[in-house]
């Protein structure tokens, strides 16, 4: 079988859009949060963090079967499958009367958007290999951060103009116009000949082998410290916003800022890795990450920065912790997707799903310990990626 291959910008932009599908779903639901809290949640204005890490969770189950899915049936019918339950999870979303059902719906649209999360990458790893495969990766991963950089101001638009549910109806709009792009332009990139049964003994063989590699695990492992960081700063970030610093007018752009400089971690790093490589990239951004968590943790508990000056420290160092995210995650899962490209389905899925579902259970505390000040946060996430920092100097090799 003779794969199609897109012209190059093409193909990342519709990869990007794609992925884009998860960031959407959590950024733009951001600004709506305090009016999620004050609708279904008066009580409890923390649980509305829960529309976040619910959607995630759904994303963590759904990539255990969506990569062995990918690996028997092709990427495009996954993919296609996922967003139509992707949009029915939305209007779920849209009709639902208390938080509980709206945290149900947020589960199964996560189920939904893992298929266009998992295949696209298993598509990549099909065409490339590699350190060409990390920087397609990473370029993928530059255009898709642009996503979070408008999302919020879009969600707060849509928000302000119509109310929060009708955020949902924004999902299903961007979720077809993704799924159409890829049903006219791509074709399948997985042979008949390639595929393996989805069966129960094969899955099993398939889950044995992805994790017998210990570059796998520790790569899995890292990206679930790195994940986790990740989303208990996307948790909270709407708080730390709005009740912190009496910005919640202004989160969406502050929020915009923040993404366009992490974009430019992605970038750096499409740059950097066919040079440097990924291990030592990787190495740097977690050091980074970890040092100046412990620097802004260590300011703001001295009780000298106040006003202006404590803003200014939260925004770099958010904005320092998302950079760093550009430098690892495309890399870690470079390193674990290289030697797994007859399985990269079912080494997505794990990989994926294992990092995900990990990394929900370490930010729930760690978003709902928030207390009106930045002060848990950064502290969780100087101890995870001050593990994950040490776990790749003493246990991850260098890749060949």
């Amino acid at each position: 079988m003779t794969h199609r291959r897109l012209p190059i910008v093409e193909f990342i932009a519709m990869m990007a859009m794609l992925f884009s599908m998860v960031a959407f779903s959590i950024d733009s639901m951001l600004p709506g949060l305090p009016d999620i809290a004050r609708d279904l949640s008066p009580g409890a204005a923390n649980r509305a963090q829960l529309v976040v890490t619910s959607f995630m969770l759904g994303l963590g189950l759904g990539t255990f079967v969506s990569g062995p899915l990918a690996d028997a049936y092709g990427r495009r019918v996954v993919v296609l499958g996922g967003v139509a339950m992707f949009i029915v999870g939305a209007l779920l979303a849209y009709f639902a009367k208390s938080l509980e059902l709206l945290l149900l719906a947020r589960v199964f649209q996560g189920l939904g958007v893992a298929g266009p999360r998992i295949a696209p990458l298993a598509m990549v790893r099909d065409l490339y290999e590699g350190r060409r495969m990390a920087q397609i990766t990473s370029f993928i991963t530059t255009v898709f951060m642009l996503v979070p950089a408008i999302a919020p101001s879009m969600g707060a638009l849509i928000i302000r103009t119509w109310g929060w549910r009708s955020i949902f109806v924004a999902f299903v709009l961007f979720s077809s116009v993704a799924a159409g792009w890829l049903a006219l332009r791509q074709s399948e990139t997985l042979a008949p000949e390639d595929r393996r049964p989805f069966r129960a003994r094969r899955l099993r063989e398939s889950f044995v082998e992805v994790l017998s590699h210990s570059t796998v695990r520790l790569a899995i492992i890292g990206l679930t410290l790195e994940f986790s960081a990740l989303m208990s700063l996307l948790s909270s970030t709407q708080q730390v916003y709005s009740e912190v610093f009496d910005r919640a007018i202004s989160f969406p752009l502050w929020f915009a800022a923040t993404a366009m400089i992490a974009a430019t971690g992605t970038i750096l790093n499409g740059v950097l890795v066919m040079k440097i490589g990924m291990r030592r990239l990787v190495l740097w951004a977690f050091g980074m990450q970890m040092l100046l968590s412990i620097i802004a943790a260590g300011l703001f508990m001295s009780g000298t920065f106040e006003g202006l000056a404590a803003f200014a420290l939260w925004f770099a160092w958010s904005s320092s912790l998302l950079f760093g995210v550009g430098l690892i995650m495309g890399n870690l899962t470079a390193l674990a997707m290289q030697p797994l490209g007859h399985v990269a389905g079912m080494a997505a899925s794990l990989i994926s799903a294992i990092s995900t579902i990990a990394a929900v259970f370490i930010a729930v505390p760690i978003g709902l310990a928030f207390d009106g000040t930045p002060l848990p946060l950064i502290i969780g996430v100087a101890v995870l990626t001050g593990s994950a920092w040490l776990l790749v100097l003493k246990k991850l090799r260098p890749e060949s």
